[in-house]
């Protein structure tokens, strides 16, 4: 074991010294058009806790907090078009989407969870980079002056009054109702300060957060706290909690808040690791 443990390190050594990385072959790589993305500085910015908060058994506003990323995130500039989801479904690695045979322009819709998280796993193999979905944390901190705030203004303070909330929910409903939910071509709602479009459009966007649900005390200290990964944070005009095999938004399977319009999705590029660190990784996978 230790001859061999030698004999890796030796191998990995000669390596770094003449550029040759130990990675798996990538001869399917395909040529492709160039993704757009928007690399976004660290900054600190208020960020309200996804989830559902409970406090003597009522629903109240999850926290809002002071907080700051750690590093730059870089994420497309546009959704996923149908004509690049189509792309994955041709290399038999996608579900077709329920927006197939729709312009091409247009941002697919129709995909659930488990679909973008296909579509990136496709995608960083072609491109032998690393695409994900972002965390609603990094959805938030992206979409700007666009993120769509889910407090329900003076909920906690209504305790006399529990019917206040339903009445927010109605008043939401009833502007939903009233808005053209049809998914439009890209760039269609422009662009915002850090130069992503269509952030809070009519497509809402699959992030890779689980749903939470968490109980405070009198204080609104958290006593229980309690995580599903079976549903995702959808963010768009408002957030949106939904099961991750679901494709349409109205199909009755939102797990909380006012379902989404249409489902889609974007996704954040990760810096390359370096070629210390891949050739590790190539060794120990054998």
């Amino acid at each position: 074991m230790k001859l061999q443990t030698a004999t890796a390190v030796v191998v990995a050594a000669s390596a770094l010294a003449t550029g040759i990385a130990l990675l798996p072959r990538i001869d399917r790589m395909a040529p492709r058009a160039a993704i757009e993305t928007v690399s976004i500085k660290p900054a600190s910015f208020a960020y309200r806790r996804p989830g559902e908060f409970l406090k003597a058994g009522r629903t109240i506003d999850g926290p809002r907090l002071e907080t700051r990323l750690q590093r730059p995130v870089e994420i497309m500039t546009y959704q996923v078009s149908v004509a690049e989801y189509a792309a994955c479904v041709a290399d038999g690695a996608c579900q077709p989407a329920d927006s197939s045979g729709a312009a091409n322009n247009l941002p697919v819709t129709g995909v659930s969870y488990l679909d973008a998280v296909t579509y990136a796993d496709w995608l960083s193999a072609k491109t032998g980079e690393s695409w994900r979905l972002p965390t609603d944390e990094e959805w938030s901190f992206a979409a700007a002056e666009r993120f769509g705030d889910d407090v329900l203004t003076g909920v906690e303070d209504e305790a006399s009054n529990p019917a206040a909330r339903w009445i927010a929910a109605y008043r939401e409903y009833n502007a939903r109702e009233a808005r053209d939910a049809t998914p439009k071509a890209r760039g269609h709602f422009g662009k915002n300060s850090h130069g992503l479009h269509d952030m809070a459009g009519s497509v809402w966007e699959w992030t890779s957060t689980c749903y939470t649900r968490t109980h405070v005390d009198a204080a609104g200290e958290p006593t229980q706290r309690i995580e599903n990964c079976g549903v995702r944070v959808t963010s768009g005009r408002h957030r949106g909690y939904m099961t991750n095999f679901l494709r349409d938004g109205k199909s009755g399977g939102c797990a909380a808040g006012m379902a989404p319009d249409n489902l889609g999705f974007r996704l954040v590029k990760d810096p390359a690791p370096s070629l210390a660190r891949r050739l590790w990784r190539g060794i120990a996978r054998g």
